[in-house]
């Protein structure tokens, strides 16, 4: 069944698929979100650990990694936290490739060194960035959803990307009706917005 209030995954998810109802602007958001959660991830990395809490080091494959439980660990904690709060079953894989990606951009910052990486980091955000909003410009012809709700654009969209990766690939819907409520508030949401643009420009 459905949940009312913060998590309230049908309208969270209507609200970002309003923002996200073209094709191709949804394949970039595939491509462009979990880049920006990692990348992201890799600058967290120089940051210091919390509380003197100890470092871990392991060599997978022979390649050193130090995972240091700073604040890029607490980000990815909240994301996981978050998400299976929502779902478990989609939210349990979202929090899983969260953790993936904070022990893979450890061992990428590791490697690259802080004066490498912020300028690995800046390059390749600006290029996901950039995609995003052609994506929205050019094809969605609506402004992003972090113009008018920046947390829900930072926090939830790796989830919800997933969601409609997972839809796409094996028709996964976290309760029978999902899809089907929240294609309609989508649609609502789509009308309502085009009425009032129409209503600017008459």
């Amino acid at each position: 069944m459905g949940r009312t209030g913060l998590f309230d995954l049908e309208k969270h998810f209507a609200f970002y698929g309003a923002y996200h109802s073209n094709p191709v602007n949804i394949f970039i958001h595939m491509l462009f979100v979990w880049p920006i959660f990692f990348t992201s991830l890799v600058l967290l990395y120089f940051t210091p650990s919390l509380f003197g809490l100890p470092h871990i080091e392991f060599s997978p494959f022979g390649s050193n990694v130090n995972l240091v439980f700073n604040f890029g660990f607490l980000l990815t904690l909240i994301y996981a936290l978050f998400y299976i709060a929502f779902d478990k079953k989609a939210g349990s894989l979202a929090a899983l490739l969260c953790f993936f990606c904070w022990v893979g951009s450890s061992s990428l910052a590791t490697k690259l060194g802080y004066s490498l990486a912020w300028k690995v980091v800046l390059a390749a955000q600006l290029f996901c960035w950039t995609g995003q909003f052609i994506g929205h410009g050019v094809f969605e012809k609506r402004a992003p959803a972090l113009l008018d709700n920046l947390v829900q654009a930072f926090l939830m969209a790796p989830f919800f990307v997933l969601l409609e990766a997972l839809q796409m690939s094996c028709a996964y819907e976290p309760y029978r009706g999902f899809h089907a409520n929240v294609k309609a508030k989508i649609d609502a949401e789509i009308k309502e917005w085009q009425a009032k643009k129409q209503k600017k420009i008459s």
